[in-house]
């Protein structure tokens, strides 16, 4: 490979949904870019892979609703460059206590961005959902427009854009070093070196590995989370014709559900949480507590699945302390950027984000509020 060939303008770290969106970005406002991913593609070992996520602009956090409001449209953009379809509209639910703080502070953002939405009591909840047993102690928002963003075939409907506007994907590829510098930042891997004038550093629970050899040490834990499917005892009553998506503020960690599209007969219910692990030895942590704590909660609520889950699937979150992610400047290496930490809820927001990222590499203005997702906000936790 010639010299040239291993020079570029930005260099990605890691293929994922945050690390494609970027690189999709940056390819498309015409930086040369190269998107490095560790592991052959398409693969099971992160945050990106399975079939559905939950989309929505139902946040009680207005910075969230605002960058969804961008996110949406260029969602349905990328499915018209790729010719796929990666939306499926049935609704998001957020549930809590009645007149709880959650639910008021969702209502707020929804009305602030003018974002339809309808409230439901806990006796209009029961009855337009009666697959659901909560008795008086849920009210709910509906979300109309929420509802199931296709997974892995978003991830690949970026990577596909992405190489048709010149980008270059290397995948099986493991970072070994970052060698930053003020005008080019150099980056060996397994199979070569490559140069470029910023890098990305999107490389989900393993985010950490790559940055404290820079000098950077972030609030950043990575957790196993399994991902259980529910077989229906009544067929079709947990479709998405007749059941959102949906997720229950009023208990923390949060439970949510998406109904069953993915396995015929099969819902996804899962808890928000699970062991910390290291990302290289996922496999060795023990979840039984979190199988038992989602049958629990089945069997109080949602009455028609069985309690004993059918499909074990794994993912993985990579959480900071306040559940925002980092989206930001190295502080010392303005060229390399950081895009790490989206506890579980960031897959949704990936448009925005590659934006943002791309904004941050081109020096562009802002178009979301950054302040949330800067690394000063941990104060001494973010060490040089």
């Amino acid at each position: 490979m010639s010299a040239a060939q291993n020079q570029f303008d930005v260099i990605v770290i890691g293929a994922g949904v945050e690390g494609s969106s970027s690189a999709y970005s940056l390819a498309k406002g015409g930086q040369r870019t190269l998107l490095l991913e560790q592991f052959p593609l398409p693969h099971s070992r992160g945050s990106s892979h399975g079939q559905s996520r939950i989309t929505r602009y139902s946040y009680d956090q207005p910075f969230y609703t605002h960058m969804m409001l961008d996110a949406y449209p260029l969602w349905s953009t990328l499915e018209n460059e790729a010719g796929v379809s990666l939306y499926k509209q049935c609704g998001t639910l957020i549930l809590s206590e009645p007149g709880s703080e959650v639910l008021r502070a969702v209502e707020s953002s929804l009305r602030q961005h003018s974002v339809p939405f309808q409230t439901l009591s806990p006796e209009e909840l029961q009855t337009r959902y009666p697959m659901m047993s909560y008795s008086k102690s849920r009210a709910a928002i509906l979300d109309p427009k929420g509802g199931i963003l296709r997974a892995e075939r978003a991830v690949a409907a970026y990577q596909s854009v992405f190489k048709r506007n010149g980008g270059v994907v290397r995948d099986s590829e493991k970072v070994i070093c970052i060698t930053p510098g003020a005008s080019q930042v150099s980056v060996q891997t397994t199979r070569g070196t490559y140069l470029g004038r910023s890098v990305v550093i999107a490389a989900g629970p393993w985010a950490d590995q790559l940055l404290r050899p820079l000098g950077l040490e972030l609030p950043l834990r990575p957790k196993r989370v399994a991902v259980l499917y529910w077989q229906e005892t009544e067929k079709g009553i947990y479709s998405s014709d007749t059941f959102p998506c949906m997720i229950d503020e009023a208990v923390s960690p949060n439970f949510y559900a998406l109904p069953s599209e993915e396995y015929p007969g099969y819902v996804k219910v899962a808890l928000h949480t699970g062991p910390d692990t290291d990302p290289d030895k996922r496999d060795q942590v023990g979840d039984t507590w979190v199988r038992e704590t989602v049958a629990a909660y089945i069997r109080k609520h949602l009455p028609k699945l069985s309690d004993m889950p059918g499909i074990l699937e794994t993912c993985m979150y990579t959480n900071t302390p306040d559940d925002n992610p980092i989206i930001d400047r190295h502080p010392k290496w303005k060229n390399i950027i950081v895009a790490a930490g989206f506890s579980g809820h960031g897959f949704k927001l990936a448009p925005a984000v590659g934006k943002a990222v791309r904004e941050l590499v081109t020096g562009s203005p802002s178009s979301y509020n950054m302040m949330p997702f800067r690394i000063n906000r941990f104060g001494s936790t973010s060490k040089l």
